[in-house]
């Protein structure tokens, strides 16, 4: 890939020299690596969430406070709730690799170490297909099991009178 990426915020350093991601200028240079592409954290940090979450086994991302926290923020108008895509999920970008944090929840009778091996294998594909950064590591925190007679996190009412 010849097109200058880089991320905003965190790992970028002036004197990084010449990559495969940085793009030439000037009249001679190919109309693709005219200009350069930033790719914003909070994208890495989608690309990865949603990669997860493919992965059969995985039952949900976050530890138990911050799926309570963020149901409850997702209800609030005007939190920036959402989707919760990147609950569970850090990263940190550089300029031409990512590093990827990830806090899950496994269904009961899967193999973790297959589940994060596939979670792995997804996430690291994911990223550097979707935005040509290196990734260079993968750390995943087993953070509970879900049981099939578990409930769902309880869901607060809608409201008692109507």
């Amino acid at each position: 890939m010849t097109e200058n990426i880089t991320s905003v915020g965190g790992g970028s350093r002036p004197d990084a020299g010449v990559s495969a991601l940085k793009g030439r200028t000037g009249a001679g240079a190919p109309a693709e690596t005219r200009g350069k592409t930033t790719i914003a954290d909070g994208v890495v940090a989608k690309i990865a969430g949603m990669a997860a979450r493919e992965v059969p086994g995985i039952h949900s991302l976050g530890a138990g406070m911050a799926r309570a926290f963020g149901a409850v923020r997702d209800r609030v108008p005007g939190t920036g709730g959402g989707t919760g895509v990147t609950r569970g999920v850090k990263v940190e970008v550089g300029e031409r690799q990512a590093a990827v944090d990830l806090d899950v929840v496994v269904e009961y009778g899967v193999s973790i170490v297959d589940v994060a091996g596939e979670v792995r294998t997804n996430v690291i594909g994911a990223v550097e297909r979707m935005t040509g950064l290196e990734v260079v590591e993968v750390n995943i925190l087993v953070d509970d099991v879900h049981l099939p007679d578990e409930e769902e996190e309880a869901e607060p009412d809608e409201g008692r009178v109507r």
